[in-house]
C-alpha cells in the first residue's frame, strides 16, 4: 500500500506541473494580447527594419510600406516598371506602376510618391506650397528619349 501511495503522488505532481505550465502559457498569451497600439506598431516598424535589411529591399527608406515592398518585389520579379516623372523644377520622381497600368494608377502612384515624400520630410501637403492656385494649368508632357 505503501508502494501504491508513492506511485500516485508523482503521478499527481506531473499533474500539477503540466496544469501550471497551461496557465503559464496562457498568462503568457494574455500579456501579449495586451499590447498596446503604439506597442505593435513599434515592433511592425522593427520587423520592416529587418525587412529592408535584404539585398533586394536596401534601396527602401526605414519608415517603409508594405506598398513599397509590394513594388519593390514586383520590380525585380519583371512584374512592375519605374517611370521617372521629371517636374517642371527638373527634379525628378521615380515612380512605380505595374506593367499593364492605366494613365489613372499612373497619377494615384504620383500622387502616392508625393505623400510619402512629404510625410517623411515633415513638409505640408498642400498643392498651394507648389505655388499652384485657382484656375492654374498644370500639364504633364511626354518626352520621347533619343536613341
Amino acid at each position: 500500500m505503501a508502494d501504491e501511495i508513492k506511485n500516485e503522488s508523482p503521478s499527481v505532481s506531473i499533474k500539477e506541473e503540466e496544469t501550471a505550465a497551461t496557465c503559464n502559457e496562457e498568462k503568457a498569451v494574455e500579456e501579449e494580447e495586451e499590447l498596446s497600439h503604439e506597442d505593435i506598431l513599434d515592433l511592425f516598424q522593427e520587423g520592416l527594419a529587418m525587412i529592408v535589411q535584404d539585398p533586394l529591399l536596401c534601396d527602401l527608406p526605414i519608415q517603409v510600406t508594405l506598398e513599397e515592398i509590394n513594388s519593390q518585389v514586383a520590380l525585380e520579379y519583371g512584374q512592375a516598371m519605374t517611370v521617372k516623372v521629371k517636374k517642371g523644377d527638373s527634379e525628378i520622381m521615380p515612380v512605380v506602376v505595374i506593367q499593364n497600368a492605366s494613365v489613372l494608377d499612373l497619377k494615384k502612384a504620383i500622387q502616392r510618391y508625393i505623400q510619402l515624400k512629404q510625410q517623411r520630410e515633415g513638409g505640408t501637403e498642400f498643392i498651394s506650397c507648389y505655388a499652384i492656385r485657382n484656375r492654374d494649368e498644370v500639364t504633364f508632357i511626354k518626352k520621347l528619349r533619343k536613341k
